[in-house]
């Protein structure tokens, strides 16, 4: 029987030597040297201190900020460990009284913006991580974000274009803004 056991404890020391160790490290390490920046997380730096990533999203609630897509994971917004949508349905009442009630809390903070509420302002994102907005969810920010920080709107939606991100090789995806990184933009304005 020993003479059995021996061969399979062998592959099964090389086995976890290879796919447990060298393969990890391999893969790493091309990692940090092809993409220096996503393979340490896309990490956003103030004076030297972390303030975020570009991958994830994060809560802002006050009018001086965009405003993210809305968070579907709980029992924290933009809470990685529990990543998923609602999956509700469109036709489900829950999801309806949800977004009426977002389209609501939009209108309170401007009341002056009679513009429909753009959809990813009022819908979480599959991951519930989104750190992206449409240019028209930042757009339709632009007055409120702008009077609250006592600047003329043309600075504030130039500093939208600045930061609205094109379609990957003019195909790929939809123009982007990342909300962390323009209201970062915007700490430096004022």
């Amino acid at each position: 029987m020993i003479h059995l056991l021996r061969p399979c404890l062998g592959v099964f020391a090389v086995l976890t030597l290879v796919t447990g160790v060298v393969y990890p490290m391999l893969v790493t390490t091309v990692a940090q040297l092809a993409f220096p920046a996503r393979a340490a997380g896309s990490v956003l730096e103030r004076d030297g201190r972390a303030v975020g990533s570009t991958l994830l999203g994060q809560p802002f609630s006050s009018p001086r900020y965009f405003w993210g897509r809305p968070s579907a994971t709980v029992p924290q917004p933009y809470n990685s460990a529990a990543s998923g949508g609602t999956h509700l349905a469109p036709t489900n009442p829950a999801l309806a009284s949800t977004v009426a009630e977002r389209v609501r809390a939009l209108r309170a903070a401007d009341p002056d913006n009679d513009t429909p509420a753009p959809v990813d302002l009022v819908t979480a994102s599959g991951s519930g991580l989104d750190p992206h907005i449409s240019p028209a969810a930042a757009v339709f920010q632009v007055v409120r974000v702008a009077r609250a920080r006592g600047l003329p709107p043309e600075q504030v939606r130039a500093l939208v274009s600045v930061h609205t991100h094109e379609r990957m090789l003019g195909l790929l995806g939809e123009p982007r803004v990342n909300v962390v990184e323009l209201n970062l933009a915007l700490d430096e304005v004022r």
